[in-house]
């Protein structure tokens, strides 16, 4: 009855972050935005934010292509233990939303044979 309420939801699923915890999750999604700066060329916009909702600490990364739709990754962690992201994840995100965000070029340009990522 409540769904789309801000007070609805399962009870007991926030996480809060302490300081350290937030400073720790937003370095790391810095590090993603980097790795997936160096992965597209300079006409792409990468960025990362981090926010808290009705759950708890919401983390995405985005990426807006010269032409196309953006692009984004994100998730809310259920708990403290799954907050940081490590080096492998880094490196998947990363090259997926570099794989997405250059696919999303190439789809908005049709038959242009110039490559969209490196």
């Amino acid at each position: 009855m409540y769904g789309n309420t801000s007070f609805a939801g399962q009870p007991g699923n926030e996480v809060d972050l302490s300081p350290d915890e937030r400073r720790a999750l937003r370095s790391d999604l810095t590090r993603v935005a980097a790795r997936t700066r160096e992965l597209l060329p300079a006409d792409f916009v990468v960025g990362s934010e981090l926010t808290t909702g009705n759950d708890g600490p919401q983390a995405m990364i985005a990426v807006q292509p010269p032409i196309g739709s953006p692009v984004s990754a994100g998730y809310t962690p259920d708990s403290t233990a799954e907050l940081r992201i490590d080096e492998g994840e880094c490196t998947e995100l990363a090259q997926g939303l570099a794989a997405s965000a250059a696919l999303q070029v190439k789809q908005a340009m049709g038959n242009n044979d110039s490559p969209a990522a490196q």
